[in-house]
């Protein structure tokens, strides 16, 4: 999006006293900074001061607001996952209903941090949204908002509502509000089927509508999931919003207020109130139908056109590539088996952009460890992008070079033409919502081909016109794929700016005369490492931009040891004072996963789990799970296999999940309970000869355990679930 960012990226954010039917950031932002300055992750008491907040600030508003408390249930390869959960739901009725309209996000954070923008600042937008809609009289069809808890430890609150909530089963029209970075423009990424109508009303409603559609093909092939997916999986049509820019600050303790774009919360909360008004108003089933649509944004305009349409264009491009061929053999430009050869050999300077990115990021991330706990989205990354883009100009060069005087420029360009084309054909079958990528950039550079051998005195004018449409999308696609997926999987970007280096070829042959052809290739190494030593100088850190480290707390109840542990590849001298070397034979058994250092630790009194053994049947176990004051959760991991697991409370509905697969490197079953409450839970294991049990209370933080000393201020936890946690064991034989 690098040229659609440039021109038109969030907006200003409007202060306390604009219009009071209008969205304003600065009203949010005093929504926000009641809940979002601290960790607020499920089951935590900074969790129930935001639930008793949202519930006051929409009973202001006139809304009919209920929570929801139920348990929660996800699974996944080896594991289920419980939570006690409440949601926050409230409603507001329509003067004449055809359907409703769900606005959602969810208010709990990931334990490491404040979660200003993932995901505070959509809630904050959601209270006043509820607010600017007021002043407008009612919406004509019915209004939920659905504050979730427990997303951030499988989207256990959206599961419990659509399974247990009238209302989860009512469908409708959802709009689901995400983050992932601090700032950025709102990105429509992810949409149900048959999204056509969806898509026309987003991108006639929204201010700045920003996304495309090849996001949506993407996301759909996806392990990942928001609360959208079991809303979506219910029955709900909608469309799933996010920001990713400024990805360092993802659950971690930046996720604040401070470090939120104001424009960026703006651009969600106007997107947010748009749309609302837009579909409160409309006649929601004549939404349905239609196909897919593809879109995406230009400086200034959303581009929209039907599914229809794709293979149309890309019939087309076909065909232009094909007279382009034809005009240049009977020009005598080049033969056909040139051509040809150009074309199969195009393929290498695409492989050799991603693999020379991926180089460069084993590269730096053995020279600078805490890259890679950072997961490749750094601070300051644009000297590292510059370096790709520079290791993309290397691969082409390499490959051009050479052949530009054994084949002929003319050759050269034709057959790299071939890759978009058909690269475009490719996506046309398996994502026509991506296909744009790929079909538009070679019909236009393939009539601009044409343009230029017919028309020789025009043949720059030609060209250039041909490299508008590649221009604008594949950089801005490239810029995309650096944020949402980091330095990490550099070889993305890079093979989308391989893609728009072959599009270039015919105007780079008029620019660059073939004596200082064969300087590109040093140039392009030498810049590329000049811009990679320019990114380590620059990617220092400080309290507003901090590396990350991995530590717990574990001590074995049953022996009375204690242990630090990190899974840092490389720790860093604070880390160092607790860890020293990589001896995990006294941990206790099962606890192991990923783990690299250890240390020995001073033992302590904490909490610590209780498990009673209620009933064996067969391989069915019934247990009853307990902690001590002040854990926050409970993982049980077994020496066998789980393939079913239920959980209940008090006063809630069981929750059960089939579990396929098995946990790697630790014990291969594992259930747990975020959020237990002080009551316990009551838990069914399907274990199939299961001889042990680990049972594992969880507390958040360091700050109890002897001889603790807090980190530098540039120095915050990183993302792994399972540090800066004190954890307690006890192991069980259940035979």
């Amino acid at each position: 999006m690098f040229a659609a960012t440039m021109a038109d990226g969030p907006p200003r954010p409007l202060p306390v006293d604009a219009r009071p039917d209008e969205f304003s950031a600065a009203r949010a932002l005093g929504h926000l900074s009641r809940f979002a300055t601290e960790p607020r992750p499920i089951g935590s008491a900074a969790s129930a001061r935001t639930r008793d907040y949202l519930v006051e600030r929409l009973r202001a508003e006139g809304f009919g607001v209920q929570v929801q408390r139920a348990v929660g249930a996800s699974s996944g390869a080896g594991l289920a996952t419980f939570g006690r959960v409440e949601n926050v739901v409230a409603t507001l009725p329509g003067s004449d209903p055809t359907g409703t309209i769900m606005l959602a996000a969810h208010y709990d954070s990931a334990a490491m941090g404040p979660g200003a923008s993932d995901d505070g600042a959509a809630v904050a937008a959601i209270l006043e949204t509820a607010r600017a809609l007021r002043e407008r009289g009612p919406l004509r069809n019915d209004l939920v908002l659905l504050l979730s808890d427990g997303e951030e430890d499988g989207v256990l609150g959206a599961e419990a509502f659509v399974r247990e909530h009238p209302l989860g089963r009512a469908k409708g029209v959802l709009l689901n509000f995400e983050a992932r970075g601090a700032g950025g423009p709102t990105l429509m990424f992810e949409t149900t089927r048959n999204n056509a109508r969806l898509v026309s009303a987003f991108a006639d409603a929204a201010p700045r509508p920003h996304g495309d559609s090849s996001m949506v093909e993407l996301y759909r092939m996806l392990p990942n999931n928001t609360d959208f997916t079991p809303l979506s999986e219910a029955g709900f049509r909608g469309m799933n919003f996010a920001w990713i820019q400024r990805g360092s600050h993802y659950h971690t303790a930046t996720d604040s207020i401070g470090n939120l774009d104001r424009g960026s919360l703006q651009h969600q909360g106007a997107t947010m109130l748009a749309l609302t008004r837009t579909l409160g108003n409309t006649d929601l089933t004549d939404l349905d139908g239609q196909g897919d649509a593809t879109y995406f944004r230009l400086p200034g305009a959303m581009v929209t056109y039907p599914g229809a349409l794709v293979p149309v264009l890309t019939v087309l491009s076909v065909l232009a590539f094909g007279g382009l061929v034809a005009a240049v053999r009977k020009q005598r430009l080049a033969s056909l088996p040139r051509m040809l050869i150009a074309a199969v050999s195009a393929v290498l300077p695409l492989l050799l952009a991603a693999v020379l990115a991926q180089v460069l990021w084993s590269v730096l991330a053995g020279v600078r460890p805490d890259y890679d706990t950072m997961g490749g989205l750094l601070h300051r990354p644009v000297p590292y992008r510059a370096a790709v883009a520079a290791l993309a100009v290397l691969a082409l060069s390499l490959w051009y070079v050479p052949l530009r005087r054994r084949l002929g420029p003319a050759a050269l360009a034709v057959g790299a033409l071939a890759w978009p084309t058909g690269l475009g054909v490719l996506l046309t079958w398996a994502a026509p919502g991506a296909a744009f990528l790929c079909t538009l950039p070679a019909l236009a550079c393939a009539l601009g081909g044409l343009g230029a051998v017919l028309l020789p005195r025009g043949r720059f004018a030609a060209l250039l016109l041909g490299l508008v449409v590649p221009g604008l999308l594949l950089p801005a696609w490239a810029q995309a794929a650096f944020d949402g997926m980091g330095l990490a999987l550099a070889g993305v970007p890079a093979l989308a700016l391989a893609l728009f280096g072959l599009t270039l070829l015919p105007l780079a042959e008029l620019v660059l005369p073939e004596r200082r052809a064969a300087l590109a290739v040093p140039s392009a190494l030498a810049l590329a490492v000049a811009l990679a030593v320019t990114g380590m100088t620059a990617e220092t850190y400080d309290q507003t931009r901090p590396r990350r480290t991995h530590l717990a707390y574990v001590m074995n109840a049953d022996s009375g040891t204690a242990h630090w542990v990190s899974g840092d590849a490389d720790p860093g001298s604070w880390t160092r004072r607790y860890v020293s070397g990589h001896d995990q034979g006294g941990l206790p058994p099962g606890y192991a996963r990923n783990l690299r250092w250890t240390g020995p630790a001073q033992p302590m009194r904490a909490a610590e789990p209780s498990v009673q053994i209620v009933s064996r049947d067969g391989d069915l176990l019934r247990l009853r799970v307990n902690t001590g004051r002040g854990a926050r959760s409970v993982t049980l991991r077994f020496d066998h296999p789980i393939t079913e697991a239920s959980a209940a409370v008090p006063g809630s509905r069981p929750a059960r999940v089939a579990v396929d697969g098995t946990r790697p490197k630790t014990w291969p079953g594992e259930v747990r309970f975020r959020g237990l409450p002080a009551s316990g839970a009551s838990i069914s294991v399907r274990v199939p000869g299961a001889r042990r049990l680990t049972a594992i209370a969880e507390t958040t933080g360091l700050t109890t355990v002897p001889g603790f000393v807090p980190p530098p201020r540039d120095l915050v936890p990183s993302t792994r679930e399972d540090g800066d946690l004190t954890a307690v064991t006890r192991t069980y034989n259940l035979r």
